[in-house]
């Protein structure tokens, strides 16, 4: 078929559904909600046999749904209906929820259900249940919604008739009373505006939003009191516990996440600071652990996390997670699996820190600099076997600092962006003109680099990116990962080893690794220092969320189509 997506933003659902759908052979193509005139133009450039709209913040034009089957993905079951559908979910504990296929109508999430699916829920953010039960339930439901608007298969009996309509929650219910909220409900809170909006609070005397919180178990204080820093984050005491706090946003305009430490050091009353709190070390390799990086050993095979925020790796979390590696590396196991985050593997340099920094060429160069000593440091392993475990999407960097592993595993339902291009061209470093060209080749290079669209992780199997591919459920690829790495530890160790130092040292005398940085990191300091402002608007759309004024040719393929219709007319005209 041939399928027009249309949202607010091409975000992680957007990008799964997208996909899926062009894996199962359909033309798909994409145009960001800017306006209805925009959307009229696109239906009738691409002529769709259907849209899908998987992220929307307004109702479909009566003139296009009319016309064409849309179909609205919700996240929630049949009979809710609002903006706010997973917020309110998580905010009042669902035990369950749902994700519903609507035919739309001229009323918000009033048309018939087509599909749905339904999911239990963990006890998390809701940006992390975005990415994963929604996104599932989603794509599960999806092929059966396409398949009943176009006729092919009967539709379900309809669900007994429970609408609710919720609107957007209001911002009373998300502000922390420090007084009156347990650590129970400010974490929910907390959770349910994960992403955005964040919850509103006073602390340290400013007005900001939280996100990112997490119990420090065992621990309690005074309500709303700082207690300690960590890392970048801060323990703030609350009734009955206390909460880790790893980002903050302050109140108004143009303001955005950054690490807690850091927004209360430069904007907090000098006696509230928060350098002046004690310092409560990370404990990678301890039980249960404190902060992103954790270490746990399973016979011969050692397990790291780095589950940063976003999967944002700024140069402070790089020259942590750095001598973690390298202890790991004198410890007494033959695997070592790079498990990255739980939401994210990684996505490289943390563009926010940079955006905030005095200087964003300096940072960003900093920054590339220390995740390049990070993927050295695992190109360097060569008493060991290294493992690349995606139970979390990737992009830009972060993928192809997965990529200086030995083997990379992909959970099935992952989706990875391996390219820089879209963050205003940039060249990329991470070693990617060393270790690319290995797995696909010369002439895959260019098939990778100048593909802007997202991949899932069979289709970057096929490439050559990825070595194996998962079970799509995060516990049993957890799991499985552990099981197949226990088996590279068994059978054949020293002999990959031995190729392993052997291939190395071969490579390095026809041209060293820190001459392949060199001639990315040179093309790197011309994005960051140069004339071309490029990566630098980019970054900066990206971090302060700027409106789309346009769909980027890439996605938008039925403009391309009608560019080039109309070039062919010009030139018969020309010729007659």
């Amino acid at each position: 078929m041939r399928i027009l997506i249309l949202c607010h933003a091409f975000n992680s659902l957007s990008q799964r559904v997208f996909a899926e759908l062009a894996a199962a052979g359909h033309e798909v193509s994409v145009e960001f909600d800017i306006s209805d005139e925009v959307t009229r133009e696109a239906v009738a450039l691409f002529e769709p046999d259907v849209i899908v709209a998987p992220f929307l913040k307004r109702r479909i034009p009566d003139e296009v749904w009319r016309a064409v089957p849309c179909l609205i993905v919700h996240p929630g079951p049949p009979g809710d209906r609002g903006p706010n559908a997973l917020d309110w979910a998580v905010l009042e504990g669902k035990p369950e929820w749902g994700v519903s296929i609507i035919r739309a109508t001229g009323e918000l999430d009033g048309g018939p259900v087509l599909a749905y699916r339904m999911f239990p829920m963990r006890h998390a953010r809701k940006s992390s249940l975005y990415r994963f039960e929604v996104t599932e339930a989603a794509v599960a439901a999806l092929a059966e919604g396409l398949a009943m608007a176009l006729g092919r298969i009967d539709a379900p009996a309809a669900p007994p008739d429970t609408t609710t309509w919720r609107g957007a929650v209001p911002k009373g219910l998300r502000r922390i009373d420090w007084q009156a909220d347990d650590s129970e409900t400010i974490l929910r809170k907390i959770m349910s505006a994960d992403g955005q909006p964040g919850a509103s609070a006073v602390l340290a005397g400013l007005n900001v939003r939280l996100f990112d919180a997490r119990p420090e178990p065992g621990v309690s204080g005074r309500p709303g009191t700082l207690m300690a820093r960590s890392g970048g984050a801060v323990l703030v005491g609350a009734r009955g516990g206390a909460l880790w706090i790893g980002k903050l946003r302050l109140e108004g305009d143009k303001q955005f996440k950054r690490r807690a430490v850091d927004v209360l050091v430069e904007h907090a009353a000098p006696e509230a600071q928060a350098t002046s709190l004690p310092e409560w070390p990370p404990e990678p390799f301890a039980e249960p652990g404190r902060g992103p990086v954790r270490y746990r050993e399973h016979g011969n095979v050692g397990v790291l996390e780095f589950d940063y925020y976003n999967g944002a790796m700024s140069t402070g979390d790089c020259a942590e997670l750095l001598p973690v590696f390298n202890e790991i590396r004198s410890r007494p196991v033959r695997v070592i699996v790079l498990a990255g985050g739980s939401d994210f593997w990684s996505n490289g340099m943390d563009l926010n820190t940079i955006e905030a920094s005095m200087s964003a060429a300096d940072e960003s160069w900093a920054n590339i600099n220390a995740i390049d000593d990070l993927a050295e440091a695992i190109i360097r392993t060569t008493d060991k076997l290294t493992v690349s475990a995606l139970a979390g999407n990737a992009a830009a960097g972060g993928v192809f600092l997965a990529l200086a592993a030995d083997e990379v595993w992909a959970r099935d339902g992952i989706v990875l962006n391996p390219h820089y291009k879209n963050m205003g061209n940039l060249y990329g470093s991470e070693f990617w003109t060393y270790l690319l060209p290995k797995r696909v080749g010369e002439a895959g290079v260019e098939a990778v680099m100048g593909h802007r669209l997202p991949m899932l992780g069979r289709q970057a199997e096929s490439l050559g990116l990825v070595d194996a591919v998962g079970p799509n459920d995060a516990r049993r690829f957890r799991a499985w990962a552990l099981e197949r790495a226990g088996r590279l530890a068994d059978r054949g160790w020293e002999d990959a080893i031995t190729f392993k130092k052997n291939n190395l040292l071969a490579e390095e005398q026809d041209k060293l690794l820190e001459a392949w940085r060199a001639v990315e990191l040179e093309r790197m300091k011309m994005n960051f220092y140069g004339f071309d402002p490029s990566y630098h608007v980019a970054r900066y759309r990206l971090v302060q969320r700027t409106p789309h004024a346009w769909t980027p040719l890439y996605l938008a393929r039925h403009r391309c189509i009608g560019a080039e219709t109309r070039n062919s007319i010009e030139t018969a005209d020309e010729r007659r």
